[in-house]
C-alpha cells in the first residue's frame, strides 16, 4: 500500500523556518517596491547614500525579491503535510 503524499517527514521547524523567510523575502520586496536607491535602508543592496538627484527604484531586486518569496512559502506549504500516525 503507497503512503499518502501528505505525511510529513522532516522536523517542524523547516516548515517554520521556510514559511518565515518567504514572509520576510515578500516584505523585503515590498520595500524595493516602494522605496527609491536613496530612500532604502543603508544595508539592502542597491543602496545609494547621499547621491543627490537618484530616484529610480530597483524593480529587480524587487521582483527576485518576491519570488524567492514565493518559493520559499511554497516550499513551506509541501514540507507541512500531516504527521504520520506511526
Amino acid at each position: 500500500m503507497a503512503k499518502p503524499a501528505s505525511v510529513r517527514n522532516t522536523p517542524v521547524i523547516i516548515p517554520v523556518v521556510l514559511g518565515v523567510l518567504g514572509v520576510v523575502l515578500i516584505v523585503v520586496a515590498i520595500v524595493y517596491f516602494t522605496k527609491t536607491a536613496h530612500g532604502l535602508p543603508s544595508f539592502f543592496p542597491g543602496h545609494e547614500g547621499s547621491v543627490k538627484g537618484i530616484h529610480h527604484h530597483h524593480t529587480k531586486h524587487g521582483i527576485l525579491a518576491l519570488v524567492l518569496g514565493i518559493l520559499a512559502l511554497i516550499g513551506a506549504w509541501i514540507t507541512a503535510g500531516r504527521r504520520s500516525a506511526s
